[in-house]
């Protein structure tokens, strides 16, 4: 099944159970739990599996990435911002840095 990123927003959103109090906070608490869980996964496969990203190994890993994209959906959401409009902000801003040869190189505004 393909879908778009606002597609997918919306999907996800249906199933988000948290206080509206805790807009913001409680899936940017969630992003880091997972992003932790993904460095998990890899760092296993590079002392268990001599860095061979297969099988169940690698499916583990898509499923905690399916776990971050929900996480930044929300976040998203909770700012009234689309995954579409991220996505793209996000290429405009890679492709400025190109441009400007800046892709190399630290800080937010390169």
């Amino acid at each position: 099944m393909n879908m778009t990123f606002d597609e997918y927003q919306v999907a996800a959103r249906s199933t988000a159970i948290y206080p509206e109090a805790m807009k913001v906070v409680y899936p940017t608490i969630g992003l880091a739990g997972e992003t932790g869980e993904v460095a998990e996964k890899v760092k296993k496969t590079l002392r268990d599996a001599g860095g061979t990203f297969a099988g169940e190994r690698r499916d583990a890993i898509a499923a905690e990435l399916g776990d971050v994209l929900w996480y930044v959906a929300m976040i998203a959401a909770d700012l009234d911002l689309s995954l579409d409009q991220v996505a793209r902000l996000n290429v405009e801003k890679l492709r400025s840095r190109v441009a400007r040869h800046r892709l190399h190189g630290s800080g937010d505004n390169r």
